[in-house]
């Protein structure tokens, strides 16, 4: 019988750069492919650059390096419905498992043991209508959920979002981080940067609910933001 495969883009050991796990050492597996295409995407190189790998020889490239924590993500990690073999062997290992993934596929059949980091999309992204709003009745107090902000209206949306849908006590954490400026490419549209400051401040004036934090992405402050495999 021929081994299970995953289409992979990279596999490296770095710094935890987002979510509540920012600052720990990482793996981080990323995946090939991507069915989005949000304006600010920082790596759409990972929509089509990759190698086939057996599970196997990527769970054992991720055992390599002495660190307990792993991140899966892409491109769009739950795209190949074979990651869920991926991150079921990872957990047997009692690795804790991320899963960076978009608000735009099912998360209803990721290994529990995983935590899922979903990432709702904002109208600023683009892809505001590909959001699949019934993963919201399948997150727990084991996930977070991430909001990407581009302006003042997307910020707005964010917190409409978190109330109409009670985010707060669904899940552990739920994450503003003010875009980073990205260059237009053949994928993508490109943004401008909003103001860290602008979007703290708005924070600060809103009293949000306390498990609502601001991040920003750490490795884009430790590397050049266009530096791969950090």
């Amino acid at each position: 019988m021929p081994a299970e495969t995953l289409r992979i883009n990279e596999v490296f050991y770095s710094i935890q750069g987002e979510s509540t796990w920012v600052g720990s050492p990482c793996v981080f597996v990323r995946l090939t492919g991507c069915h989005l295409r949000c304006t600010y995407c920082d790596t759409s190189y990972a929509f089509k650059e990759g190698s086939t790998r057996t599970i196997d020889d990527v769970v054992t490239e991720v055992c390599l390096h002495p660190c307990e924590l792993v991140e899966i993500t892409g491109g769009e990690p739950l795209l190949q419905q074979r990651v869920h073999q991926l991150i079921s062997k990872l957990c047997d290992l009692g690795k804790t498992v991320l899963i960076e993934t978009s608000g735009a596929c099912d998360i209803s059949t990721t290994d529990p043991r995983s935590i899922r980091i979903m990432d709702l999309k904002t109208p600023g992204s683009g892809e505001v209508d590909r959001n699949l709003w019934s993963n919201i009745e399948h997150l727990t107090q084991r996930d977070e959920l991430k909001f990407v902000i581009t302006d003042r209206a997307d910020y707005e949306w964010a917190i409409d979002v978190i109330s109409k849908h009670d985010l707060s006590r669904r899940v552990k954490a739920i994450l503003f981080s003010a875009v980073f400026e990205q260059a237009p490419t053949d994928e993508v549209a490109g943004c401008e940067a909003l103001s860290p400051r602008d979007l703290a401040e708005w924070m600060l004036a809103d009293r949000l609910p306390p498990n609502v934090r601001m991040q920003t992405q750490l490795h884009k402050l430790i590397w050049d933001p266009q530096t791969r495999g950090v």
